[in-house]
């Protein structure tokens, strides 16, 4: 059975609760970092799907394997490998199907709501506002042919929806170990970060326990919707000694 494979760019921005939902329901996976490996050699078609997660790094920039990564994403478009793209993954996903990425007007860093469209809801078995993770700096404009599935106060693009090609510019992945993680290591930027949709570190881990849960159940729908749509293993028989055999393709 064909895996799905989640690009990880950072060690603080794992896939967390995307992970779990995996192994709960026994969908295999590969978890590849582009960064330290590289992806030239990677096909779309070799996997069921293809998660990718944030990074520190601006979709912009002009890297080798933001490029390689840009490339892989347009593969899987044509090839119509579901796609699922968080924060940087929403961009990069935005950028493969010729929409432009720009810089925010502010700086999105911490817990505020976001509004989900009716489509949205319907999809992905959404409430019509949530209140998610969000680390940003960027944002992306809807590419041709998308749909908008949230919006923010601050950020009005929080997310897209292109048949089974899903972004998101916020976290649903995020246990509450990887905020704490998270926030111990940009402490620093949390420091000097401001802005009317910027939250200090205290203010973040403080309203931690009162948020994590319910963005665990907006995730488990979210990614439940995704994977349905996951390409389904063939079945076919296969005739061994005379005798017909179910096997997986």
């Amino acid at each position: 059975m064909k895996p799905v494979a989640i690009l990880q760019h950072e060690t603080s921005q794992g896939p967390g609760v995307l992970l779990a939902h995996l192994q709960q329901h026994g969908i295999p996976y590969a978890l590849i970092r582009p960064c330290n490996e590289g992806i030239a050699a990677m096909r779309a078609r070799d996997y069921r799907g293809i998660v990718v997660l944030g990074s520190n790094h601006c979709a912009n920039e002009q890297l080798r394997w933001i490029e390689q990564e840009r490339c892989l994403l347009q593969n899987a478009l044509a090839a119509d490998v579901p796609v699922l793209g968080h924060c940087f993954g929403a961009q990069m996903l935005a950028r493969a199907m010729g929409a432009r990425v720009w810089r925010n007007p502010c700086a999105n860093i911490g817990w505020s709501r976001v509004w989900i469209t009716p489509q949205a809801q319907a999809c992905m078995d959404l409430p019509a506002e949530a209140t998610i993770f969000h680390w940003h700096y960027d944002s992306f404009e809807i590419p041709q042919g998308a749909s908008r599935s949230m919006y923010g106060s601050h950020c009005l693009n929080k997310g897209f929806v292109h048949g089974p090609h899903w972004a998101f510019q916020g976290h649903l992945e995020v246990t509450a170990q990887s905020v704490r993680d998270w926030c111990d290591e940009g402490a620093p930027e949390l420091r000097s970060a401001a802005g009317p949709a910027v939250q200090s570190q205290a203010q973040i881990l403080a309203q931690l326990p009162q948020h994590i849960r319910p963005l665990h159940q907006i995730a488990a729908r979210t990614y439940s919707a995704w994977t349905a749509q996951l390409p389904r293993p063939r079945l076919f028989y296969m005739p061994v000694w005379g005798e017909a055999r179910l096997a997986l393709a």
